[in-house]
């Protein structure tokens, strides 16, 4: 009768421990079930799940395997699996599994714990934890350090609304960004990025810029902030704030483009981006004027965001054209995925503000960048304490690879 074997390895990693062991198991020809290594700090943990053929007795495996191990220096450890068991764990493959993925500075035990109970008490078995950020020396304060690591969970059920309202309350409390979202194969197939551009790809409000220049800066800030936190309408608020900026020179856009400060992360996670191949666009209610300009800095695809009207070199206090709203930045988006022949599983969009969900709600991965709670509290994902090139790690992408 055939033996199914769970094979426990521990120990210092070394050159050629894998090679060893599995001389042995060849010589039996013993079948692979399963596999999966991970290595901490030289350490290694080893779960080989094998098949031993009826021909063969276990024990002189085993034996052998043990007397292996003595030699390496090692620990192995052996338990039997019945083959009822084996084969219901093998019905449930194909079933859906969720990503947990969390992100801040740094991660404390006191962070990882709280989400680890939260997914113990929705009864979700925690399958894979994977580091992406880069390895940190205790040595060295470095004030752009990232900690972000990918939990892969599996388990049946039935709100996961509740889950991630749960989630929520963890990033509030700890200040973790926490992201909770299904493992599909789209995200492996994304192709298109497009990002909004004041306060995400650049430091605060262009408008607010221009605002100051013009001797106004305090009531189109009031404007701003009420239209970013979803208690004004875009458009009224850009038609209010716009005509206060009437009788601005011209030349004052140009004076405000060259002093744009670029946020965290964004040249290293647009390089990275373009390196891969993706196509990546603004999508903005902000001015063209400064979208254009960020698209000669950066090497952009698209740029899409409101015209100014100007007459006599003078800012007339006017938008030319339609205004780009929240609805119309998800209507553009959609045609740029059709016009790039995609899906919209396959595009990414990323935004600050409340005119930004509709873009982020129907984009295949849909992030809120340092974003007002209106935005966090109805986006699946969320970066709300490092830089923007923290958004490779979302999509799934490690430091080391990062580095490449």
């Amino acid at each position: 009768m055939r033996e199914i074997i769970l094979i426990n390895v521990t120990g210092k990693d070394k050159p050629g421990l894998t090679a060893s062991l599995t001389r042995i198991l060849a010589k039996y020809n013993v079948v692979i079930l399963d596999i999966g290594q991970a290595v901490i700090h030289d350490y290694l943990s080893l779960g080989i799940l094998v098949e031993i053929p009826a021909v063969f007795k276990s024990s002189s495996t085993l034996k052998d395997l043990l007397f292996e191990a003595h030699k390496l220096g090692i620990q192995i450890h052996f338990s039997p699996i019945e083959e009822s068991l084996y084969e219901k764990w093998v019905a449930q493959r194909g079933k859906q599994r969720r990503i947990i993925t969390l992100l801040g500075r740094q991660l404390t035990a006191g962070q990882l714990s709280k989400v680890a109970a939260a997914i113990a008490k929705f009864k979700l078995n925690i399958d894979v934890i994977n580091r992406l950020s880069g390895r940190v020396s205790v040595n060295h304060n470095d004030i752009h350090q990232k900690a972000c690591v990918q939990i892969t969970v599996s388990g049946e059920i039935e709100d996961p609304g509740m889950l991630r309202g749960e989630l929520l309350n963890i990033h509030t409390e700890t200040g973790i960004d926490i992201s909770f979202y299904i493992d599909d194969i789209y995200r492996h197939a994304r192709r298109l990025v497009v990002f909004d551009m004041d306060s995400t790809l650049i430091q605060g409000e262009a408008i607010d810029e221009l605002a100051a220049i013009a001797g106004v800066g305090d009531p189109v800030s009031k404007i701003t902030k009420a239209g970013m936190q979803g208690k004004l309408g875009f458009k009224e608020s850009l038609t209010q704030r716009v005509a206060l900026l009437k009788g601005l020179d011209e030349n004052t856009l140009a004076a405000v483009a060259q002093n744009l400060a670029l946020t965290e992360g964004v040249e290293r996670v647009i390089d990275k981006l373009k390196q891969l191949g993706f196509k990546i666009g603004i999508i903005s209610g902000g001015f063209e004027y400064f979208g254009k300009h960020l698209q000669q800095e950066l090497g952009l695809d698209y740029v899409f965001a409101n015209q100014l009207e100007i007459a006599n070199g003078k800012i007339t206090g006017n938008i030319k054209g339609d205004i780009i709203d929240g609805q119309k930045k998800a209507e553009i988006l959609k045609t740029i995925a059709q016009v790039e022949n995609i899906s919209l599983k396959q595009t990414i969009a990323v935004g600050d503000g409340a005119n930004d969900l509709p873009m982020i709600s129907i984009a295949g991965l849909g992030v809120a960048f340092h974003a007002k709670p209106i935005v966090r509290q109805n986006a699946q994902r969320s970066i709300s304490s490092v830089g923007l090139d923290s958004l490779l790690y979302l999509m799934g992408i490690s430091e080391r690879e990062i580095r490449q």
